[in-house]
């Protein structure tokens, strides 16, 4: 039979803050890709859809949330955090 330390919990509030933080960042991302509604359906206005805003700015933003994301979780906490 082998003895298993107690390690606690897998994440701790730093953790959690950071997670926060992506995942605010992957929402403005998305809500700034959103929209594009017209007011006729019939007319496509190419400006409003490809949109500097809808192209550019707002897949960065996912990709930073993501990133944000994958150092939240990978981060390990120091011992004077615990």
């Amino acid at each position: 039979m082998t003895d298993k330390k107690a390690t606690g919990t897998l994440f701790n509030k730093q953790n959690y803050m950071w997670m926060a933080i992506g995942g605010v960042v992957m929402a403005i991302g998305l809500l700034l890709m959103a929209g594009g509604k017209s007011d006729d359906p019939k007319v496509f206005d190419y400006n409003q859809v490809y949109s500097k805003t809808r192209i550019t700015v707002a897949p960065i933003l996912l990709m930073i949330g993501l990133m944000i994301e994958v150092y939240a979780i990978m981060r390990k906490p120091k011992a004077s955090e615990k």
